[in-house]
């Protein structure tokens, strides 16, 4: 017997590229799972999370998502997603005042990452996300940054994921980074910390292992979607 079909809530806007590869990918999935897609889509302010975000006040973003999650119940949605690797530096702070469930994006990669075998990986994204290592979530994976090169290819991901278009100097440095925590710091593979950094990967043959943290994502919310997993069936959610 299958499990109810849930209707999916995302956070959207931030930035809102990633709002577009997140609704793509997503219904597509489901597709490809069978069933109708049952998606409410909500839009955050990209600007005002950078700023909460650089300033670390994960309270302020938190109270800026929990009336956009009020909408979602009341369209219906039976649980929500933030479109935003760097959008859950507050996600614990978040599920405090969130009215729905929260699926996190960062909860399943620790798990992948263990099933297919991958000890370290090396993450690009905002500045807080490789600072911290993914929000010191992985467990059983290392995570590797380029610490002399953070702030760079940090405010690179800023002004793509603002603009929403990745410039070929950006790619070229999102790409070579890739390739230094390869080569010279071991990882196993390139994580995609950041959503928008599919406007640098899609379609490049960067000759090293490249992971989607979206695709991972994705995939979660699109089980549920066709209740082929529920809330209680992962640590994934509140």
């Amino acid at each position: 017997m299958s499990n109810r079909r849930l209707h999916i809530g995302l956070i959207g806007g931030i930035g809102v590229a990633a709002t577009v590869v997140y609704y793509q990918r997503l219904t597509a999935a489901i597709s490809q799972i069978g069933g109708a897609a049952d998606i409410t889509i909500v839009h955050a302010d990209v600007h005002e999370l950078i700023r909460n975000n650089l300033a670390d006040d994960r309270l302020a973003q938190a109270r800026v998502y929990a009336p956009l999650i009020q909408r979602l119940k009341a369209a219906g949605a039976d649980c929500a997603a933030i479109t935003s690797l760097g959008g859950h530096f507050c996600f614990e702070e978040t599920k405090a005042l969130a009215s729905l469930p929260l699926v996190s994006a960062v909860a399943p990669l620790d798990n992948y990452f263990d099933t297919h075998g991958i000890k370290s990986v090396g993450l690009l994204g905002t500045r807080v996300v490789m600072q911290t290592g993914l929000y010191g979530q992985l467990t059983r994976t290392k995570a590797i940054a380029l610490n002399d090169q953070i702030d760079a290819i940090g405010q690179s991901y800023q002004d793509m994921a603002v603009a929403g278009y990745c410039t070929p100097a950006q790619a070229k440095l999102f790409i070579n980074a890739g390739q230094q925590m390869v080569t010279d710091h071991g990882a196993d593979a390139i994580v995609l910390a950041g959503t928008d950094l599919n406007l640098a990967f899609d379609g490049q043959d960067t000759g090293y292992p490249v992971i989607d943290a979206l695709d991972v994502h994705v995939d979660v919310l699109a089980r549920l979607a066709t209740g082929q997993s529920t809330l209680d069936d992962m640590d994934i959610a509140a």
